[in-house]
């Protein structure tokens, strides 16, 4: 595998190793660290990464297993005490204040979709009407309804995890 195709390989999969560190250590510039390290590893391992079958789940395993001897390590101690800190209100505060953003980021998306597929995700998820009761209301046929908001949650979706990525691109 050259440089280039183990690069490719394991850019698809560097934002899953970011959450799983991110959950462990909780600090993102530790989660960072971890990952960077994880792929410092496997970089390394380039020459021989053929041998696993599935690269990303070996990846995942090498972040989880750092991840948690950092905690267990010396050094970590001092970050129980700062991350024992965090455990406060603010915690509350700062989920509160994640929620509305993404509720303010999803009114955004939504308002980007076109107004068929707005009006059937508000009737469908926010008002719960029945699929035959929106095809009613409509004038659509129900298959058209279910193909629709399938469509809108698939963009939906896809535009907020875009949204949530944490920063890192994707190649």
């Amino acid at each position: 595998m050259t440089g280039d195709q183990y690069l490719i390989t394991i850019s698809g999969f560097r934002n899953k190793l970011f959450r799983v560190a991110k959950r462990l250590l909780i600090s993102k510039e530790e989660a960072e660290d971890a990952v960077q390290e994880v792929l410092l590893k496997l970089w390394k391992q380039r020459h021989n990464i053929q041998t696993y079958r599935n690269v990303e789940a070996y990846a995942v395993t090498m972040t989880k297993n750092y991840c948690l001897d950092r905690l267990k390590s010396k050094q970590a101690q001092n970050l129980k005490l700062i991350h024992s800190n965090y455990k406060d209100s603010s915690v509350a505060l700062q989920r509160i204040i994640e929620a509305k953003d993404s509720v303010e980021w999803i009114e955004k998306l939504m308002s980007e979709l076109p107004k068929q597929q707005q009006l059937i995700v508000h009737l469908r998820d926010i008002e719960h009407y029945e699929f035959s009761e929106i095809a009613k209301i409509l004038q659509m046929n129900e298959t058209a309804v279910r193909v629709n908001l399938s469509r809108a949650r698939k963009t939906l979706r896809q535009q907020l995890t875009h949204t949530h990525d944490y920063g890192i691109k994707k190649n």
